[in-house]
């Protein structure tokens, strides 16, 4: 074995793991009933791949691999406990792709749900955990984010988030949380939680925390598959059509966000004619179903709003900014935040100019300091006041904090094209 076997491995079981291992966790869970044993089986599993790959090669299947595995390591343990009569014919072949569902028929039965990973949301949601703990838990295990990454898209600190997610896997094992889809009364009392995971997990697929790349397109469709799963349960929800809504109105915009040297493009820079209108058309009519409720728009419908205003500008110059500043005064209304007022600066910034939205984004300096884009907005209201070499400044201060490295370099080019001026 040399060391590029080695590392070829290596990169083959992190992409597996990134890809696979909700699928992985999720079916383990709900073959031993017990969330952190599937969690140890899998990470197992992960380690026996790191050690035998480089030498016999990476399996057609090794997401198939990694499964059987574990579930071996599984029934090894229930030998040790001498439990293996009881649970061994829970093991028999299963299909680990589930495909995604690009419709809601109207007749869907909202109590059938087949669908192992959005049975571990619920279970991550469950209300006997705190709602910050809830999000930890299952970014963790469904997004497969790392603890910094939790931190940074929670802002907490990453010792927190440790410690909420080992006290959420002892929770759930001393509640006796069974793994399934909860029944039809209690998933109301989770459904905010499953939006909010679901939501993070399309925005790590979206602008992804850290890494080379900007975007991470499977993890963003995985969120869009879990949304229309979840409205397969729920169809008369109209949030969850808001979700799927401003997911498929961010997600027309893939093709367009990077160059050709995969760093980020400005919505201003952006080629219109590159983006989905297939992904705004199933947008605008999951926004219509939203829309038929007469509870008007909550949390994820403004931000939809907004997207669509977007989606449907021919133009960066013939977009309607004072529409969107209307939708971002009612969605600061309703859930006010630092991130909120952050955008909501750049949508005054547009309608009013930059100078009023300067002294909004100067205030928000104490809640938002090391988020990334703050810095980032601020350099760019500098610039447009003609304050190149501030601007500049700030640019390189939105690069050096934490984040994904694609983004970063588009910073540090902003700077040094302002320095050149």
């Amino acid at each position: 074995m040399t060391l590029d076997d080695a590392g070829h491995a290596r990169r083959a079981v992190e992409a597996v793991w990134r890809d696979q291992s909700p699928r992985i966790v999720s079916a383990l869970a709900r073959h031993t009933g017990d969330f952190a044993w599937a969690e140890d089986l899998a990470q197992e599993a992960l380690v026996e791949a790191l050690a035998a790959w480089p030498g016999s090669g990476i399996p057609d299947n090794p997401g198939a691999w990694l499964m059987s595995v574990a579930k071996r390591r599984a029934i090894d343990g229930w030998r040790r406990r001498e439990r293996m009569s009881q649970r061994e014919p829970l093991f028999v072949s299963e299909a680990l792709a589930i495909e995604a569902i690009d419709s809601v028929p109207d007749d869907a039965d909202p109590d059938r749900i087949d669908d192992d990973v959005l049975r571990l949301v619920f279970v991550a949601c469950h209300p006997v955990l705190p709602a910050q703990t809830r999000l930890a838990l299952t970014l963790r295990t469904v997004a497969g984010l790392t603890t910094d990454q939790i931190a940074r898209a929670l802002l907490m600190t990453v010792p927190s988030v440790q410690q909420r997610i080992v006290r959420a896997k002892r929770t759930l094992a001393a509640e006796g949380v069974p793994f399934e889809v909860p029944g039809r009364a209690e998933r109301p009392a989770r459904l905010a939680s499953v939006l909010q995971v679901i939501y993070l997990l399309f925005t790590e697929g979206y602008s992804a925390t850290e890494g080379e790349g900007l975007i991470r397109p499977d993890v963003a469709r995985e969120a869009v598959r879990l949304g229309r799963q979840l409205v397969a349960l729920m169809p008369r929800e109209p949030e969850i059509w808001s979700l799927i809504a401003l997911m498929e109105f961010q997600s027309s915009r893939f093709a367009a966000r990077i160059d050709a040297e995969g760093l980020p493009l400005t919505l201003e820079d952006q080629d219109r004619r590159r983006w989905d209108r297939s992904a705004i058309t199933r947008g605008s009519d999951a926004m219509r179903r939203a829309d038929a409720s007469t509870r008007g728009l909550g949390y994820y419908g403004l931000q939809a709003a907004i997207a669509q205003c977007h989606a449907v500008a021919p133009t960066f110059a013939e977009t309607d900014w004072e529409q969107i500043l209307r939708l971002y005064d009612a969605l600061e209304s309703l859930a006010p935040s630092a991130v909120v007022r952050l955008n909501r600066a750049v949508a005054l910034s547009m309608a009013r100019g930059p100078e009023p939205a300067l002294a909004v984004v100067d205030a928000l300096a104490p809640e938002l300091s090391g988020f990334r884009p703050l810095p980032a907005v601020r350099a760019e209201l500098l610039e447009r006041l003609g304050r190149t070499d501030a601007a500049a400044a700030e640019f390189l201060a939105a690069a050096a904090l934490p984040g994904n490295a694609a983004e970063a370099e588009a910073l540090r080019r902003r700077a040094e094209a302002l320095r050149t001026l």
